[in-house]
């Protein structure tokens, strides 16, 4: 029969563990009166603090989802582990010995306590490599590297930086020599599965990743040199789930819970750099997207979040992803514009500390980052332009869990872009029918009936225009290609200027370049109705004033989304600000022109 452990270790480890303390590594607790406490729920999205632990009777309730238990229970849940682990664990914790009910210790299963014999394999292997990076020869291209980079010593003693070294057979001889079995260190996650003798990391600047009580469970390691990923990460391990944890969570935690606000960065780098300027609550996830989980894990100790990652495309998409998600949470969130679009680090080293912290505290809502952004991605000037930029936003307002809130957005959303409120109220409450309209819209922009071509006051100009190709030039020397809003008429003037460029300017050099079979016919139904032939001039004239008016409203309906959005933050910021309000002015005077 197996040996359990003893009845009198599990009520020494409920009687000397302080629940309050356990249960505070996970969520804000707030007293009420004497060790009554109460935070948000670890187990449920929540904002009102339905959560209960009492510190005298030793037990917790959620009045929301009704999760309750005793602090074994609590680590069980939490932790992910077995009954046994979390007793074990909390014993450790303790300093209580475990006994067990046939006196002796029985032979652990597999999964049984192994966490705690690999996260001991890590912290030794960080130490190692610590030591290597900063006490030996070999680190020494490493150690400069890393303090290049503007990283003190003691960040890097913090943070327990180390080196892998080059040769990928040492580390597996050092091991053995330290009595680690051959099978024990091939399930480690340091040594390649294919050959178990060859270190998974070598030649690496190296990142122990910490678990939330600050053991080394995993590690990130930065090429140096040679060929391979810039970065290579532990993958899951028995005690390490990357998408359920979070880098330099350890280090950060008691100032989220002071701040009640968290920053989430790129990567380790980054991160290292907001703790050494003392912006001590920045958190990264770990070579992969931002998760449910990992905002889980913030969930009890902040309100607000703010991202800081990467400027370039693939950054603000991870940056729109992760509003969305966050939001979902019910967290505020805000957006970290870095000066000159530089990392974290780059700040740090060539600007300083302040200029970093400027850069914090002038963070912007989500709301207005995107709307700038999609003020950029789409032609907000034309009507499918704010139709496509708005259903995009509307995936924003989705996630919102106030309904004052997606009022609020909607409005911001028609200051914008200048829209009607009641045509976007209209499309939000239907916008999926909306989302199909555009789609079918564009399904059918080509090989669309000559019928439906309708001709709108750009068409008739350019029409008139071919109807009489000698006022081209006068037309040319008055607007560009960019002031057309009709896609057809843009595509027209086009092939009157390579016509023109190569003077072939004639209906059949037209025509020979017109690729829209049901476009050419239009021109030519159009002309042969002689519908041009009088007035041709001054429909030409009063087209382009028509065109000119309307490119320069576009221009400053957009160019006034921009100002409004504008949060002017560093001198750069104020002189781009000057900059744009002047070229408003000059759009007014030309508009009374």
């Amino acid at each position: 029969m197996a040996s359990l452990i003893s009845q009198d270790t599990i009520e020494a480890v409920h009687n000397m563990s302080d629940i309050v303390s356990i249960v505070g590594e996970y969520t804000k607790l707030t007293k009420r009166s004497g060790n009554d406490w109460w935070g948000c729920c670890p187990f449920h999205n929540e904002k009102t603090a339905s959560f209960h632990v009492d510190g005298d009777k030793k037990f917790y309730y959620c009045f929301g989802c009704h999760a309750s238990g005793d602090v074994i229970k609590f680590v069980t849940e939490t932790e992910k582990i077995s009954y046994a682990d979390a007793v074990r664990s909390l014993a450790k914790r303790a300093g209580i010995e475990v006994t067990y009910s046939g006196g002796d210790i029985p032979e652990r299963p597999k999964d049984d306590g192994i966490k705690d014999l690999y996260i001991d394999l890590y912290e030794r292997t960080a130490t190692l490599f610590h030591y290597l990076l900063t006490q030996t020869p070999g680190g020494k291209d490493a150690l400069s590297y890393i303090t290049g980079r503007g990283i003190t010593a003691e960040t890097i003693a913090a943070f327990k930086l180390g080196y892998a070294p080059a040769d990928r057979s040492w580390l597996k001889k050092f091991l053995r020599g330290k009595n680690f079995s051959d099978t024990f260190l091939a399930e480690s996650g340091l040594f390649s599965k294919n050959y178990p003798d060859t270190a998974f990391f070598s030649d690496r600047l190296m990142f122990p990743i910490f678990n939330r009580r600050g053991q080394c469970c995993a590690f990130g390691g930065r090429l140096l040199h040679g060929d391979g990923p810039k970065y290579l990460n532990s993958g899951d391990l028995i005690q390490y789930k990357k998408g359920e944890t979070l880098y330099a969570f350890n280090f950060a935690k008691n100032k989220i819970r002071e701040e009640k606000k968290v920053i989430f960065c790129e990567g380790y780098m980054d991160c290292i750099a907001y703790h050494q300027c003392g912006i001590t609550y920045a958190v990264a996830p770990l070579g992969t997207a931002l998760t449910e989980e990992q905002l889980r894990i913030v969930r009890g100790f902040a309100d607000t979040i703010l991202l800081s990652f990467d400027s370039d495309k693939a950054g603000e998409a991870a940056t729109v992803r992760a509003i969305i998600m966050c939001r979902s949470f019910d967290f505020t969130v805000k957006i970290i514009r870095l000066s000159e679009g530089k990392d974290p680090a780059e700040i740090m080293a060539s600007y300083g500390a302040e200029t970093l912290t400027n850069d914090v505290n002038n963070a912007i809502l989500d709301s207005n980052f995107l709307l700038s952004k999609l003020g950029s991605d789409f032609a907000v000037d034309t009507p499918e332009g704010k139709t496509k930029a708005s259903l995009e936003f509307f995936r924003y307002v989705d996630a919102l869990r106030s309904d004052i809130q997606k009022e609020s957005c909607l409005e911001q959303l028609c200051q914008a872009f200048n829209l009607k409120p009641e045509a976007v109220k209209r499309d939000f409450e239907n916008r999926e029918q909306a989302r199909d309209r555009l789609k079918n819209r564009q399904q059918s922009s080509t090989g669309r009936q000559n019928s439906d071509i309708s001709l709108n006051a750009e068409l008739r100009t350019v029409l008139a225009v071919i109807a009489e190709l000698d006022l081209y030039t006068v037309m040319r020397a008055e607007i560009a290609v960019d002031d057309f809003e009709d896609p057809l008429a843009k595509k027209l003037f086009i092939i009157l200027e390579d016509c023109f460029r190569e003077k072939t300017v004639s209906i059949g050099g037209i025509l020979n370049r017109c690729d829209d079979e049901e476009l050419g016919r239009m021109i030519t139904r159009v002309i042969s109705s002689g519908e041009f032939s009088r007035n041709g001039k001054r429909i030409v004239e009063d087209g382009i004033k028509l065109i000119k008016r309307n490119a320069l409203e576009r221009k400053r309906s957009a160019l006034m989304s921009r100002i409004r959005l504008f949060n002017p933050a560093t001198e750069s910021d104020r002189t781009q600000l000057e900059s744009l309000l002047a070229e408003k002015m000059k759009l007014d005077s030309e508009l009374k022109q």
